[in-house]
């Protein structure tokens, strides 16, 4: 009994005891276990989360170890400091690595610049050429009306000359103590033909013709330079079969949908459109950005945009219709008129009697909450939702928080329209 009331009981607050087998790190733990012969406690529940936790040992205590364990406790030191070093080497390497990589990316970065810069001076080339050439063209055509003029010119001064002549001879001829005896004058006046005026005037109709291509030229440069910022974020769009009503067929890989007034003899499954003439992608968009294009120029009425996968699938309500629900968004040409349609609500876009697009182009930005729709003929926006700013639409919940399936709908025609033929997913290229 004295010999138990003598003993050292240790406590979780005694640095020098128990905690140093219990809470310090594994390496220097088992060090004190071997150098003491002891049994270390077992923690209690109230010590056994401060068991796991490793704290920085003092080295007082270190020094304890090292005495009441000898040439092991070293050597088990020993090979602890080499992998602390090993580490140490490693994460100094590491470091040294990404900032190798910091002045690999700063290079990368000035050579993409660099050729973006030549590709561009490529194309100011090309311009002041052009510029050059047409301008040559002009100064020709101003020397060439220069040289008609100064013709005509030559002729009328020489015409005036001789109208001088023959004035002078005639007021000779008035004179008193002139002989009016000879009647071999001439009484016929010379008049001269005035010069046309094409023959001493530029062709202002060539002039007007070239200042129209010019522009149209222009607004398709600035069109194209708009649509290649789309085009880097190009992505290959196909469609789920499984999903397409049985009045549509896919075709051309995938990329094609065909409408036919016959429905196809197949099974109904649980995910195909009984009722709306719709179709999905076969996979969701989870990137950043992503564009796709559609040429709809033989449909006199449809739907193209994006949905969610819960979008309904059975029964022709608004729950499956796009544009009619939460779940999708959609650009739509019915009876002439272009609308932008979300949760029911629509927005007029184009009015019926203006020509509709023959090909969509759709840009999904997920990280700005932004589904826009462009006119590819001239690259001008149609519509645009965005979470920033969505005039018409309520933002009663986050959009594009799933993934967005790109979504095409065929709808029934007005009066005595023809039923639309087909939609095809189109390569992007200028």
């Amino acid at each position: 009994m004295a010999e138990s009331s003598n003993a050292k009981i240790p406590l979780a607050d005694d640095p020098d005891m128990s905690p140093q087998w219990g809470r310090g790190p594994p390496a220097i733990a088992s060090l004190g276990k071997q150098a003491s012969g002891l049994r270390a406690p077992s923690p209690t529940p109230a010590s056994a989360e401060m068991t796991g936790q490793p704290y920085a040992r003092s080295p007082r205590a270190m020094r304890k170890v090292i005495t009441a364990g000898g040439t092991q406790a070293k050597e088990l030191l020993s090979r602890h400091l080499e992998e602390l070093e090993e580490e140490q080497a490693r994460a100094e390497a590491h470091l040294q690595s990404l900032k190798k990589r910091s002045t690999n990316l700063a290079r990368s970065a000035e050579a993409m610049k660099l050729q973006v810069s030549e590709r561009y001076e490529s194309m100011r080339r090309v311009l002041q050429k052009d510029e050059e050439a047409t301008l040559d063209a002009v100064e020709q055509e101003h020397r060439e009306a220069n040289m008609r003029l100064t013709d005509v010119l030559r002729d009328w001064k020489q015409h005036l000359s001789q109208l001088q002549r023959d004035i002078a001879s005639t007021r000779r001829a008035l004179e008193p103590k002139r002989d009016a005896q000879d009647c071999s004058w001439d009484f016929s006046c010379p008049k001269k033909k005035e010069a046309a005026k094409e023959e001493i005037t530029m062709n202002e109709d060539r002039f007007h013709k070239l200042l129209k291509i010019l522009r149209s030229v222009c607004n398709k440069l600035e069109a194209q330079l708009q649509r290649k910022s789309f085009m880097l974020d190009a992505s290959a769009v196909e469609i789920d079969r499984h999903s397409c009503h049985r009045h549509i067929t896919v075709s051309g890989g995938g990329r094609r949908l065909c409408f036919s007034t016959e429905a196809k003899p197949a099974p109904v499954l649980p995910l195909q459109f009984d009722k709306v003439y719709c179709g999905l992608a076969s996979r969701g968009i989870t990137a950043s950005r992503c564009y796709w294009e559609v040429d709809v120029r033989c449909c006199t009425a449809w739907a193209v945009g994006a949905a969610y996968g819960r979008l309904e699938r059975k029964g022709k309500v608004k729950g499956a219709e796009l544009g009619r629900n939460a779940h999708s968004w959609c650009l739509e040409l019915h009876s002439g008129a272009l609308s932008a349609w979300h949760n029911d609500r629509c927005v007029t876009c184009r009015p019926a009697g203006t020509e509709p697009p023959r090909k969509v182009g759709i840009l999904l930005d997920r990280s700005k909450g932004r589904l826009a729709f462009y006119d590819l003929g001239s690259v001008k926006l149609l519509h645009e939702f965005s979470t920033a700013w969505t005039p018409g639409f309520d933002r009663t919940q986050p959009q594009f928080a799933e993934a967005l399936f790109p979504a095409f709908r065929f709808l029934k025609p007005e009066g005595a329209e023809p039923w639309p033929s087909h939609m095809e997913i189109c390569t992007p290229m200028l």
